[in-house]
């Protein structure tokens, strides 16, 4: 059965919903001369699909998958309104007339389904990142001011600059507009320029745009003034704005509301989020991961909505149409920001309209594959489907014209993805599973502290399975004779791997157990105890904050610079905060050498100095894992076709594992 939250806990006035009951969801909106059929949208986010600032080919089959999947309205990612706007190798520009054929195809685009399509108007101010060939643009911010997230120290802006940045908002909306963008929405979200302007500690200028409240807020105006110039009447123009930046020296939350309420009646609606660039704290708000409730921004944007008559839009960990509707019917908003669960599934709209809620491939915010890849300058996609952002590549998967017989071996993440894809290709598919329930080394990960809602990966998967009406077999363990004796046409192996045990010398009678084993309760441990951090995942933290809260001394010892090293930073950010507030110390730089009674032996990974632990009563290892592939070399003989995906391939993480059991699903 799946499990659904609904906002009950997040803000007073919520109700329990009926499955059926999304009547304000998919009721029509009218802003300024535009009609949106229905009230779910897309954010503007990164895509990191163009190449060469200009819309292409697999950004629009990236937004016409959600507009035919039936998004309301769509807001396409940030476009540069000044040439010193580029914080990235890959954003979009509105500097010339030569975007426009661009704007004009993808709106053509997405309009054919009824959807309606918003651009943003960006400029980072001081929150650049990189370019095309690793070299730091200079950064212009309001005033000198440094960023401490990015360590970035900025120019101030003359007054001149100024006034062509402000041209520029209005250039970039006149050629949206000739593209047949419905409307502009300009961004001082998550600290960046309007933002800058707006806030006295990043702007301490004394001309005109500086001062008090109404001078700060003078740059929007004439931006906004300048927007309204060059467009036509009915055209719609939007602002999105953190009304707290979450941090300290942050825009605040009066100065927010006070400047909200100034601009509304120049304004057709305001988009309400939370947090900014500037900091670790704030940053994490950008993309909330799943340690976040369901809708939690819900509140800020309900005080807006008390303040002003325009439309309120509000995102933030919005990932199910029943929050949404629960939002929309109490009131607290007029549209609610879906992006990361349109882009986990973005037939999500009219899976909800049809009534089939069960059918959702729900998000769960690990943002491992879509603000991850962001980060890593790759083209952005979901753990839980590959299809999102390869669009041109996987976006029409044919029918095999030869059904064949097809043994998946292994019930985990890969071997369910290849399953399923193998069936939507029309074979004939039995998946093997050995133990009596599938979902593999997830159904361990969701036992993580603060990341029980990795689990849904499991549930989406099984209704899947479900769906697509694959053969499951439990309790089933495969060797040559079994298949041997099933004879499939061809096979893939997906058989997984079990914890590697590291080489190190052991003197005396410490404990030693492995980290999978504390988190499934089957092992306990002493008061004090060392985690041997190797993975640098989420293993080693989670285990020590439930360790920690179960009142153990915990000394967490990663061979990384920081616990979870390798994971998404703002889950990362927000996990070390969480091991500083349960009191776990970290030791970093450290790999595991050896161990005595009551001792535990490490070596730093820079310098190769010992460090030795005393008063140890337990050690824990997160550990490696190594592949379990014994029956590959069983099967090496075997005539049919075979293939190895995720981790009995070699062990990496559930998004390589889920694509490569798709990709082998649909290659067959």
């Amino acid at each position: 059965m799946r499990r659904y939250r609904t906002l009950k806990s997040t803000f007073q006035g919520s109700s329990e919903l009926k499955d059926s009951a999304l009547k304000k969801l998919f009721s029509p909106l009218q802003i300024g001369g535009v009609t949106i059929k229905n009230r779910i949208m897309s954010t503007g986010h990164d895509t990191v699909l163009p190449t060469d600032s200009t819309v292409n080919e697999k950004l629009i089959a990236y937004q016409i998958s959600r507009a035919r999947g039936g998004v309301g309205l769509i807001v396409l990612q940030v476009s540069g309104v000044h040439e010193t706007a580029r914080y990235t190798s890959h954003i979009l520009m509105a500097t010339d007339d030569s975007c426009i054929d661009g704007y004009r195809k993808i709106s053509d685009a997405v309009h054919q389904y009824g959807t309606k399509i918003f651009a943003q108007l960006f400029h980072p101010g001081k929150e650049i990142l990189e370019t095309n060939d690793g070299l730091l643009l200079p950064a212009f911010a309001p005033s000198a001011v440094p960023t401490d997230r990015y360590h970035v120290t900025p120019r101030a802006f003359s007054g001149r600059m100024i006034k062509e940045i402000i041209e520029g908002y209005g250039d970039a909306a006149r050629r949206m507009e000739a593209g047949g963008i419905d409307g502009v929405e300009i961004v001082s979200s998550h600290g960046n320029l309007p933002a800058q302007f707006l806030n006295p500690l990043s702007n301490l200028r004394t001309d005109e745009y500086g001062g008090d409240a109404k001078k700060r807020r003078y740059f929007l105006e004439q931006v906004i003034a300048n927007i309204r110039s060059k467009t036509s009447p009915g055209f719609v123009v939007g602002l999105r704005i953190s009304v707290d930046e979450m941090y300290e020296n942050g825009l605040q939350e009066e100065d927010a509301l006070e400047a909200i309420c100034a601009l509304e009646q120049r304004l057709s609606y305001v988009n309400v989020t939370l947090g900014s660039a500037a900091t670790n704290s704030g940053a994490m708000h950008i993309a909330a991961p799943m340690m976040f409730k369901a809708g939690y921004v819900t509140p800020m944007a309900e005080r807006v909505k008390k303040r002003v008559s325009i439309p309120v839009f509000v995102t933030g960990r919005i990932n199910q149409p029943q929050d949404a509707e629960a939002i929309l019917a109490a009131g607290h908003a007029d549209m609610c920001g879906m992006t990361r669960a349109l882009i986990a599934d973005p037939e999500m709209p009219n899976k909800a309209e049809a009534g089939r809620l069960d059918d959702i491939r729900a998000c769960i915010a690990c943002n491992q594959s879509c603000i991850g890849r962001f980060q890593k300058s790759v083209s952005i996609s979901c753990i839980q489907n590959p299809v999102s952002g390869r669009e041109t590549r996987f976006g029409n998967i044919v029918r095999s014209a030869e059904p064949k017989k097809i043994a998946v071996i292994g019930g985990g993440l890969a071997g369910m993805k290849a399953a399923v894809a193998a069936r939507e290709r029309g074979h004939n598919v039995t998946l093997f599973e050995a133990s009596p329930a599938l979902g593999g080394q997830a159904l361990i990960a969701q036992l993580v502290p603060e990341r029980s809602e990795f689990g849904g990966a499991v549930t989406n998967l099984l209704r899947e399975i479900e769906l697509s009406r694959v053969s499951v077999r439990l309790n089933t363990e495969v060797d040559r004779s079994v298949i041997d004796d099933f004879a499939p046409d061809a096979i893939i192996l997906a058989t997984g791997a079990i914890p590697y045990i590291p080489p190190y010398e052991q003197l005396g009678d410490l404990d030693v157990v492995q980290a999978n084993d504390v988190l499934r309760d089957k092992a306990k441990c002493g008061h004090s105890v060392v985690i041997a951090d190797w993975s640098a995942n989420w293993v080693g933290i989670g285990t020590a904050v439930k360790l920690s809260r179960s009142g153990c001394r915990v000394r967490l010892a990663v061979n990384g610079a920081v616990p979870g090293e390798l994971i998404q930073n703002y889950t990362r950010d927000y996990l070390n905060g969480l091991l500083h507030s349960c009191g776990v110390e970290v030791i970093p730089y450290a790999r595991l050498y050896g161990v005595d009674t009551g001792t535990v032996y490490l070596q730093h990974t820079a310098n190769r100095d010992a460090i030795v632990l005393e008063d140890v009563d337990t050690l824990v290892l997160a550990s490696a894992s190594v592949a379990v592939d014994a029956l590959a070399e069983e099967l090496d003989s075997y005539p049919g076709n075979i293939r190895l995906v995720g981790d009995c391939l070699t062990p990496r993480t559930a998004e390589e594992a889920i694509f490569e059991g798709f990709a082998a699903g649909i290659a067959i």
